[in-house]
């Protein structure tokens, strides 16, 4: 016959009473948190997988925080741009403005000084701050003042850098645009090559006017600089053309000018009203990159210049001419920096659309992995209640039993 003694009742008969009292203690923790794993030991696998999962949502909502942060700054960009957008237009209007033949040294000398005014506002929108102390368009010298002015336009001081924001697991950003992309890389004349007066004609009384040119085959097309040389002899005025890159006519014979009609050659088309002068010269060069500041500069020099006769007339309308076709060109590459700003600001959108998808699935994923399955675990609660009352009640019937109870 098995003997128990009192003291194993009592330890055996605590140890499971403590033993329930967890269990209950663990379901009820289990309840308040609604979480079905309490520690890793409770489900290392699924806990491993809930960790993965999590650190994946925090760089899922980090990201999200870098494409507001990306957003802020190209917004503040665009709007930069905007404003620099609106002041190149009004300057193109002041520009046409000043072709008026009507106007006289006076009247060009305002519309100059208001042109200072606008130079001084293109100043003020490239070097825009971001108000935290970082330039906009410095790339990344973030923390240098981009552009001075200077005699002939302005200086830049920044780099050529963008920097950039990781907005996605496999993408980057850029939330800015250095100075020299937006102010600098402008081309000259036609955006193929670029028309102009010799410096001399107007000194020779020479009226002739020449136009931007078109491209009439680009199969053609060399690349190299020309020389359109007049002469005048007998009442007759001729002219020839040659390749200064290589030293070559490119006419055989001096050809017959005919005020207005167009000249082609080597791809290249253009005509030239007025009257040249003996000797006058025009030439024809490659596009280059030039700053709008000195494109302003220069139309400020051209507004300051007196234009009396014809010769001045002429003068003054090539350079005009020349800086229509400039500012067209600057405007043209700041409404193209604008559209990539645009599609960035896009693609923010998209990102975050697919960001919000992937924090749906991480959420869902972790519910299925962490989440109490709440009718169960109160079943079970019930059940462990009844479990721990019904054995309470057991070991006080067990302990209450002695034989001093029968003895009279």
């Amino acid at each position: 016959m098995l003997r128990v003694s009192t003291r194993t009742v009592y330890e055996t008969g605590t140890t499971q009473l403590s033993s329930l009292q967890a269990q209950i203690a663990r379901t009820q923790q289990q309840l308040s948190t609604n979480r079905r794993i309490l520690s890793p030991s409770d489900d290392p696998i699924a806990s491993a997988r809930a960790l993965e999962v999590t650190q994946s949502q925090s760089i899922n909502t980090q990201y999200a925080t870098n494409r507001q942060n990306a957003r802020t700054s190209l917004s503040q960009v665009e709007l930069a741009l905007q404003g620099t957008t609106s002041l190149i237009q009004d300057v193109q209007t002041l520009a046409v403005n000043a072709g008026n033949g009507s106007l006289t040294q006076a009247d060009r000398e305002s519309i100059a000084t208001e042109l200072e005014g606008r130079l001084q506002d293109l100043l003020g929108l490239a070097n825009t701050s971001d108000g935290a102390g970082s330039y906009l368009f410095s790339g990344f010298k973030s923390t240098t003042q981009p552009f001075t002015l200077t005699a002939t336009g302005a200086q830049y001081h920044g780099d050529q850098g963008q920097r950039e924001l990781q907005v996605g697991s496999s993408r980057k950003v850029p939330i800015s645009d250095s100075g020299s992309s937006v102010f600098e890389s402008n081309p000259t004349g036609n955006g193929y090559f670029e028309t102009a007066p010799n410096a001399g004609n107007a000194a020779r009384g020479g009226s002739g006017i020449i136009s931007s040119g078109t491209v009439a085959d680009a199969t053609l097309l060399t690349g190299h600089n020309y020389a359109i040389n007049f002469a005048v002899a007998n009442g007759s005025t001729t002219y020839t053309v040659t390749d200064t890159t290589t030293g070559l006519p490119v006419t055989a014979a001096p050809v017959a000018f005919q005020e207005g009609q167009q000249i082609t050659f080597d791809g290249l088309a253009f005509d030239i009203k007025g009257q040249p002068a003996d000797g006058d010269q025009f030439t024809i060069a490659p596009s280059q990159r030039q700053s709008v500041f000195t494109t302003l500069t220069n139309l400020l020099g051209a507004l300051r210049t007196p234009a009396t006769g014809a010769a001045g007339v002429a003068q003054l309308t090539n350079s005009l001419k020349s800086a229509s076709d400039n500012l067209n060109n600057s405007l043209d590459n700041v409404l193209s920096v604008r559209a990539s700003i645009g599609s960035r600001l896009k693609e923010m959108d998209y990102l975050d659309s697919t960001g919000d998808d992937l924090n749906i699935q991480y959420a869902s994923t972790l519910s299925q992995l962490q989440d109490l399955d709440t009718v169960a675990a109160i079943s079970e609660f019930s059940q462990q209640q009844f479990t721990l009352e019904a054995a309470q009640k057991s070991f006080k019937t067990l302990t209450g039993l002695s034989l001093f109870n029968f003895i009279g």
